[in-house]
């Protein structure tokens, strides 16, 4: 339960623990989202006050820990701002918006985080949990959030696939193999190091440095695009930056 789920995150000493809740399914029953939500509120309130108590004991691994409360409501903009607005009150150090990216269509997350966004305290992190690819994060990032987590760069590294300013690359196809450009020429020196048909070779030889590479490529690449955005946000550009680029971001190369 949630006070377990405290207890354990306070011993792990993360800077930030994340509240117990239920990621619901998408589609279900409006009433059964309602009473799910309902459920969720009480169980970080539980969070807080068990979070509290475990970071104020003497022996507390991270005594500065803090929670993040998680926006739950699947696909109805109603019962996701009715949500927040009850989290926002609890007054935590950060926000999430949990539950998406689980089987709705695309356009369906961008909008219920356009949604939710205007209720979610200004001062405040957002964090839009499980995403997501190039395009999503700068998306993500338009409609204001701020923090992500996801395992495509290395889930998907691992299967041959490398994501690059000028779209996505499967490694594995066997038009790279006398490919002597390297992997990205706007990336690090580690990615002009290796050239796409030396990846190529290790991926069909099953070597296990090809994931490696792949891994290290996407996460660099991933940072770079984030990167990029700030600058663009500072510029006073960023909308016009942000569609070019994702006209281009998701394109099979």
């Amino acid at each position: 339960g949630p006070e377990e789920s405290m207890r354990i995150q306070a011993n792990l000493g993360s800077d930030i623990a994340m509240a117990f809740d239920e990621c619901i399914k998408i589609p279900s029953p409006y009433d059964y989202v309602k009473n799910s939500c309902d459920r969720t509120y009480r169980w970080l309130q539980r969070c807080k006050m068990a979070l509290e108590e475990y970071t104020g004991r003497d022996d507390a691994v991270n005594p500065g820990q803090v929670l993040f409360g998680i926006n739950q409501g699947t696909i109805f903009q109603d019962l996701r701002i009715e949500h927040m607005k009850k989290i926002a009150d609890l007054d935590l150090a950060g926000y999430a918006i949990g539950g998406l990216a689980v089987g709705e269509t695309t356009q369906e997350m961008y909008d219920t985080i356009a949604a939710v966004e205007p209720y979610m305290p200004a001062d405040k992190p957002r964090y839009l949990m499980g995403v997501g690819t190039p395009s999503n994060i700068i998306e993500g990032v338009y409609r204001g959030v701020d923090m992500f987590d996801c395992v495509m760069p290395t889930r998907n590294g691992r299967n041959g696939q490398l994501f690059t300013a000028e779209g996505v690359i499967n490694i594995r196809n066997k038009k790279w193999e006398d490919d002597f450009s390297p992997i990205d020429p706007e990336g690090t020196i580690f990615d002009r190091r290796y050239s796409k048909a030396y990846l190529h070779h290790l991926v069909t030889c099953g070597e296990m440095m090809a994931a490696q590479i792949a891994s290290l490529h996407n996460i660099a690449f991933y940072l770079r695009l984030v990167r990029a955005a700030r600058e663009h946000i500072l510029a006073g550009d960023f909308k016009e930056w942000k569609e070019a680029a994702v006209a281009k971001l998701g394109r099979r190369l």
